[in-house]
């Protein structure tokens, strides 16, 4: 028990070391530091040959002798033996920290660079792989969270199935619009993180958020409206519906130009402005009513409703939360989001709730979770295989639990360190090291109280993620704003940043290398 208590801090040690390294070695300190190992290495040899002559000597020696030789020495005795024991642990600490940190790569002079003002640098589009998938991790590298325990292995089969079912349901719904003045329906985006391959839930946990883009019906168009709500840029917006000519549609009246009369004839047909808009703007809580009872109207033609038992749960008035229960009793929680597209970028106005209790229902929130989902598509072919740099996101949001740290802070982090740095480290060798770079990054940015949001003012963006833009001259956002305003809060932070290392420390040591 005490020999796996030591090891314990021994380990614990070890990782606060790596984190707390600033800088890493240049070329003279590791030739130093190769030669000490050399030392170190005769060393160590030399203490196991004796402490395994020393058991041979205790199994086999009277037990009277050792009683005397007990009895004859002083406390100090004692005191020099356990001495002797933690120099020998000490020795094996350093030992194992030069060990770790010679395997920094020489391609790379830092691979985090601790700027707040400017934490990115030339990006290195390395694709190497190193062929290994989490099935064939070898027995021998100690170094490298190497049994990592993939929970979101189930998520990630269900993920399509989810997706099939929706835009099955998608399907279904157009059909049943197609001569209705509702908005359009357009085919749904699988987002979040049970898509983008990582959850800090469990399997059965997850919730499964697709975004379904809106399109105005014939005859309409939508006008965004910015609403400035803070300090920080206008992110939110007012979707405004407008009547449009619609003169040159064949076999359609003109709301604009036709007459009186004509337009008597369809005052019977609901349109998007007399039912879901307030005012004439769309009314987020008004769009989630109708399409909950339309759900519930189409799923009965669906194949799927002789496979699964479908559930409207409500759960929000700014989305549609669809419960699945299959015959085997398996569940599945799908929430559908509505957004508009902001012109033909990546960025939408999302139903999604602003994060507070008294968003406007007409108020549309910004919305990143395309663009994102895309971005994680497009590191996926580059990194090595074994998605390490996902299990690394899932290890760390997975102890945030009882802290005011979100699983998109140190998302945020991630992206950052995946788009300035070379790709091939996120590898199953250096998988501690970038569990370390990533605190370290996550440490320094509490430090300054500042993390940049990452799609403002990002050169180094993937040419396949379109931004409107403005986002590229744009001021970045202050995810830690919030710490700059309240030093109680940069100090409980701070606080709470340790207990987020121990506790994954401890992950790390207890099960950790089952989680990697």
């Amino acid at each position: 028990m005490a020999s796996t208590k030591v090891i314990a801090l021994l380990l614990q040690s070890l990782i606060l070391f790596v984190v707390k390294v600033h800088e890493e070695l240049d070329e003279a300190t590791s030739d130093n530091m190769r030669e000490h190992e050399m030392e170190i290495n005769q060393e160590m040899t030399r203490m196991m040959e004796e402490m395994e002559r020393r058991s041979r000597v205790q199994s086999s020696v009277v037990p009277l002798v050792l009683q005397e030789w007990l009895e004859g020495h002083s406390i100090l005795a004692w005191e020099a033996v356990l001495f002797a024991a933690i120099a020998a642990g000490l020795i094996l600490l350093f030992w194992l920290c030069w060990w770790l940190l010679e395997k920094i790569p020489e391609r790379d002079s830092g691979y985090i660079t601790y700027e707040t003002s400017d934490m990115s640098t030339d990006k290195e589009d390395e694709e190497e792989s190193d062929g290994e998938g989490p099935e064939e991790l070898q027995e021998g590298d100690r170094n490298s969270a190497r049994h990592i325990e993939w929970p979101v292995e189930k998520m990630l089969s269900r993920s399509p199935v989810v997706m099939q079912v929706v835009d099955n349901l998608v399907q279904v719904m157009q059909e049943q619009l197609s001569n209705s003045f509702m908005p359009m329906l357009q085919p749904p985006i699988g987002v979040g993180s049970t898509f983008e391959g990582w959850s800090p839930y469990e399997a059965d946990d997850v919730i499964y958020h697709l975004l379904l883009p809106l399109k105005p019906p014939t005859g309409h168009d939508f006008h965004l409206q910015w609403v400035n709500r803070g300090p920080s840029p206008a992110r939110d917006s007012l979707i405004r519906v407008e009547v449009q000519c619609s003169c040159g549609v064949p076999n359609m009246l003109c709301f604009l130009h036709s007459s009186t009369k004509q337009l008597k004839t369809m005052k019977q047909v609901p349109s998007t402005l007399d039912r879901l808009c307030t005012g004439s703007y769309l009314d987020v809580e008004k769009l989630a009513e109708w399409f909950q009872c339309s759900v519930k109207d189409a799923w009965v033609a669906l194949h799927w409703a002789q496979c699964y038992e479908v559930k409207v749960l409500p759960y929000s008035h700014r989305s549609c939360l669809l419960k699945l229960k299959s015959a085997s009793r398996n569940t599945f929680l799908i929430e559908i989001l509505f957004g508009v597209q902001q012109g033909d970028s990546d960025i939408f106005l999302s139903s999604q709730n602003a994060g507070d209790t008294d968003t406007p229902s007409t108020l549309w929130t910004m919305s990143y979770v395309v663009a994102e989902v895309k971005f994680f598509s497009h590191m996926a072919r580059k990194v090595p295989q074994g998605n390490f740099h996902l299990k690394c996101l899932h290890l760390c949001t997975s102890v945030l639990e009882d802290t005011n740290f979100t699983p998109y802070i140190f998302k945020t982090v991630v992206m950052h360190l995946l788009n300035t740095k070379p790709v091939s480290g996120w590898c199953r060798q250096e998988c501690i090291m970038r569990l370390a770079d990533i605190l370290r990054y996550l440490h320094c940015c509490l430090q300054h109280r500042k993390l940049n949001f990452f799609f403002f003012g990002n050169a180094e963006m993937p040419q396949e993620i379109i931004l409107p833009p403005d986002f590229h001259t744009s001021e970045p956002h202050n995810l830690l704003q919030h710490l700059v305003q309240s030093p109680a809060a940069h100090a409980e932070a701070l606080r709470q940043f340790e207990e987020i290392m121990e506790e994954l420390m401890n992950r790390l040591y207890y099960g950790g290398l089952n989680r990697l």
